[in-house]
């Protein structure tokens, strides 16, 4: 039976609403690292998962995002964001000091993971990467040669082939449905450049998913930002016709079987 717990603490930019579910005798702490516009409650069944295979989990909603404080998804600094989820992980390591912590960042998220385990990786055991923005993402791109930006929101078709996705998604309050904020492009630019240019992430154990259909986040932009922080040990997933949520598609399953799988392998399957 999992305990879970909601909380505010002092980010860099205002209150930060954190959460965490706990099991009995977890063997491992996963950090959920969410994507852009969205927030922590969209990630109900990636939890359930995680809380099935043996982890602790928690996580943030980022500043401007879901029940955090902030002008909605307006970021000046992505290094503000990876602090305030480096506030999480030491608050839950309080908790559970003994711990191996796995980090799992998606889209936007995934940046965030990337740039984390650069800046901190000593305290990761593993990382996640779920189609991250990295490398060269050709909307960013687009959007920062705009003096406006127009006011078109994501397409919910392209989040996954399972069409619920799209409408759970374009009726949630907590998403944003409005345009991209200059401040945030920007930031996006330099989050992008500055894990490109800081490097390998050395012998950290990483799962890469994409999906083969991404049109948000489209797999051969990505490709060129793994190779730029590939290390030692670096596992690629690409999921044929998937799109770019693969945690929400038709075949989630699978994919969260093989993150497990990936758990177990760099951790050591569970004893029987």
């Amino acid at each position: 039976m999992a305990t879970v717990r909601q909380w505010e603490f002092a980010g860099r930019h205002g209150a930060v609403a954190a959460y965490s579910w706990t099991r009995p005798e977890p063997r491992y702490l996963a950090v959920l690292v969410h994507g852009y516009g969205e927030h922590l409650g969209r990630y109900g069944h990636v939890v359930r998962a995680l809380l099935g295979h043996g982890a602790a989990v928690c996580g943030v909603d980022h500043t401007g995002h879901g029940e955090s404080a902030g002008e909605r998804v307006l970021i000046e600094d992505f290094e503000d964001v990876v602090a305030d989820v480096h506030t999480l992980v030491a608050d839950a390591r309080a908790d559970h000091p003994a711990l191996p912590v796995v980090m799992i960042g998606h889209s936007m998220g995934g940046m965030i993971a990337a740039r984390y385990a650069q800046l901190h990786g000593r305290d990761l055991a593993a990382l996640v990467l779920s189609g991250p923005v990295l490398g060269r993402w050709a909307a960013l791109e687009a959007l920062l040669g705009l003096e406006e930006i127009p006011d078109v929101p994501i397409d919910p078709a392209t989040l996954s082939r399972d069409p619920a996705v799209g409408e759970a998604y374009a009726a949630d309050p907590l998403v944003w449905h409005g345009p991209f904020k200059p401040p945030t492009v920007r930031a996006f630019d330099r989050c992008i450049a500055a894990v490109n240019e800081h490097g390998s992430l050395g012998g950290l154990p990483t799962l890469w998913v994409h999906g083969e259909d991404d049109r948000l986040v489209p797999l051969e932009g990505t490709r060129g930002g793994i190779e730029a922080i590939r290390g030692a040990d670096l596992t690629e997933r690409v999921y044929p016709g998937a799109r770019h949520e693969v945690f929400n598609e038709t075949n989630a399953a699978e994919v969260l079987a093989d993150v497990t799988a990936f758990v177990d392998r760099v951790l050591g399957a569970p004893a029987r």
